[in-house]
């Protein structure tokens, strides 16, 4: 599957298919609701600290797969299954937070 780097797009393997991530204004938007994030630079500083819940990350996926395209609630998000596991989903919310906001860790620098 190609991504559009541009765009912000990864790809990830969930329930054994390929799908399309992309945090986009809209899913950024729904995070912060979701976060209840005053702002963009509230949700970077939240995601800076690097610490996620299984909610948090149930609820980033389905952002960034709604983000791309995909028609998915959080309630199927959360019986998708990913090679390695939660350390797999945690992957994918690492390189898709990476791909929308650069290094968010240096993101105050």
């Amino acid at each position: 599957m190609a991504v559009n780097l541009r765009r912000g797009e990864i790809s990830a393997v969930l329930d054994g298919r390929e799908r399309r991530l992309c945090l986009t204004l809209g899913a950024l938007a729904e995070l912060e609701a979701a976060f209840a994030a005053d702002d963009l630079n509230a949700l970077v500083e939240r995601f800076a600290a690097g610490r996620f819940s299984a909610g948090d990350i149930v609820r980033i996926v389905g952002a960034g797969l709604r983000g791309a395209g995909d028609d998915v609630t959080d309630e199927e998000v959360r019986r998708m299954h990913c090679e390695n596991g939660a350390a797999g989903f945690a992957n994918i919310v690492a390189e898709l937070l990476a791909q929308t906001f650069g290094d968010v860790e240096r993101a105050d620098a």
